[in-house]
């Protein structure tokens, strides 16, 4: 049984970075709408057609209010691939091309008495175009994406040192380098804000996808997203299904932690196949003698399901746990019992309130916890969902 006693160490749970399909189109509007030269109107809404009738859509803005907007004769309707600010690409389309889930922008002056809106311009990118961009980036997410907890930080160079388990990888970045920030008071990624190098600090979770140096030790970052988040390793002390809520006693800071389960809450279980290898991992007493520490973590997506390779950088799907997390089934709090041993990374905006809450909790992981000794290395989990089909993106 796992005891709660100084031989265990917490092990870290990396955060579970959410990329949805309204939070990619999100980005490429947001910075179209940041053009000036594309956006002149005086009145501008960004948000998701709900609902089309005659000249007119029922749109849900960002900000979760509904808006009707009525199509004035003439208006310019556009359509952008995603990805694209560049005017300059779209091609003219009608009103009636327009569907419920496309994503617009649409610009124009407030209707009467305030009420809705009379576009002159309507800008759209497709449902099913973003759909499949999303599915091309999560794909390269999977091949040459790497995450870790962040060790050192050199602003001055442009780079960053990642604990990837018990390696380092250097994060290099130049100026094309995307930089995305993880809302601390929000589970969700399209909350997630443009950022800089700067504001990474040491001990923040990092998710890098770029090309990775020959021998493994660097990686030259084109997309980062990072964020600043508690992770805790115990056994569940109480649970209230009812109430969302659950509480554990952290192995690493000996406290008791309430944690609150939300709809945007990632739970997962690791088979016990996996767990066994993974604990072999922290033991450093996997199969090939240690070599390969990723080794054991490709039997354990194989355990799951996968394991296959999938090129770019070499390294089979597997090796990440991050991808394996993103295969295994959801579960809920009626799944979880006291006494279970879990790994938790949750979001604690304001430091003054004691709960904190769950973006991605890992049961079935007694066995990875009762094999990482006190002076050992933590084993570095890295579950970062990119979506997919699963359920998991948000």
């Amino acid at each position: 049984m796992l005891r709660e006693s100084g031989v265990f160490r917490a092990v870290v749970l990396g955060a579970g970075l959410i990329v949805s399909i309204a939070a990619l189109s999100v980005g490429d509007l947001c910075a179209l709408a940041q053009n000036p030269a594309a956006t002149s109107a005086a009145v501008r809404q960004i948000g998701t057609v709900k609902a089309t009738a005659g000249n007119s859509l029922t749109l849900t803005t960002d900000a979760g209010q509904e808006v009707v907007v009525s199509v004035a004769d003439g208006a310019r309707i556009l359509q952008l691939a995603p990805g694209s600010t560049d005017l300059k690409t779209a091609q003219t389309i009608a009103l009636a091309d327009i569907a419920a889930g496309d994503r617009v922008l649409v610009s124009g002056k407030a209707g009467d008495g305030g009420a809705g809106l009379t576009a002159s311009r309507v800008i759209l990118m497709k449902s099913s175009d973003i759909a499949q961009k999303h599915e091309a980036e999560q794909g390269d997410w999977q091949k040459r994406g790497m995450g870790g907890i962040v060790s050192a930080v050199d602003a001055g160079a442009g780079s960053a040192v990642l604990s990837v388990g018990a390696k380092k990888l250097t994060v290099t970045t130049s100026s094309a380098t995307k930089f995305r920030r993880y809302a601390g008071d929000s589970v969700k990624f399209e909350d997630a804000k443009p950022g800089t190098l700067a504001q990474i600090q040491v001990g923040d979770q990092l998710r890098v996808r770029g090309t990775t140096s020959d021998d493994g030790s660097s990686i030259q970052a084109e997309e980062v997203v990072s964020g600043s988040f508690r992770n805790l390793a115990g056994l569940i002390a109480t649970i209230d299904a009812a109430g969302g809520t659950l509480t554990l006693k952290d192995l690493a800071t000996k406290k008791t932690v309430s944690v609150k389960i939300t709809d945007n809450s990632s739970l997962k279980a690791l088979p016990p196949e996996a767990a066994a290898r993974f604990a072999a991992r922290a033991k450093g007493g996997a199969s090939g003698g240690g070599g390969d520490s990723q080794a054991p973590a490709q039997g354990a997506g194989q355990a799951a399901g996968g394991g296959e390779r999938t090129g770019g950088t070499g390294h089979s799907a597997g090796t990440d746990l991050s991808q394996l997390v993103s295969r295994l089934p959801s579960q809920s709090v009626a799944d979880l019992k006291v006494g279970d041993a879990v790994m938790i990374v949750a979001s604690q905006p304001d430091s003054a309130v004691s709960q904190v809450t769950c973006v991605t909790l890992l049961s079935g992981v007694e066995p990875i916890l009762a094999a990482t000794p006190s002076s050992g290395p933590a084993l570095t989990l890295s579950p970062w969902s990119l979506g997919g089909s699963d359920g998991s993106a948000q």
